[in-house]
């Protein structure tokens, strides 16, 4: 009874520390989540994709075809987005995340347009990581002139 009772009172455990594997995965769901939100997977989102992931986690071929396949399917069965942004605050820097939301923007112009959902959802990541207003702006500027 005793151990009943120190189980209802006792703060529960705090959710283990995301592994580096985990990071990389739910930075590369964000990238996946922008690329399908207008439901057009363009070849040319893919592409830039492919070489964000390449570019940012310094992984090979295979890696990242991996990382993108196992990305797409924890979008497809993704109920909310806070528990990949839960591990991107966890593991990210502030940098980092600013580079994770210049990166969506890379995604979100990579087909010539801008959808207003991409827009919509790289605002909703940015907010849950907290990223500045200024820095959301400034990497949507510096991804909408490399385009």
């Amino acid at each position: 009874m005793i151990d009943f009772l120190k189980k209802i009172f006792e703060p529960e455990t705090e959710a283990p520390i995301a592994t580096e594997q985990q990071a990389r995965l739910a930075a590369a769901v964000m990238l996946v989540e922008v690329a399908a939100i207008d439901d057009h997977f363009q070849d040319s989102e893919a592409q830039a994709l492919l070489q964000i992931l390449t570019d940012r986690f310094a992984l090979a071929a295979d890696e990242v075809t991996l990382l993108q396949a196992q990305a797409k399917e924890a979008q497809a069965n993704a109920s909310s987005l806070h528990d990949h942004t839960r591990v991107i605050n966890e593991r990210f820097s502030d940098e980092q995340k600013q580079d994770l939301i210049a990166n969506m923007w890379q995604i979100a112009y990579a087909d010539g347009e801008l959808d207003k959902y991409e827009e919509y959802i790289i605002r909703r990541v940015s907010e849950l990581l907290y990223v500045s207003h200024s820095d959301f702006i400034r990497a949507k500027h510096w991804a909408r002139d490399r385009a």
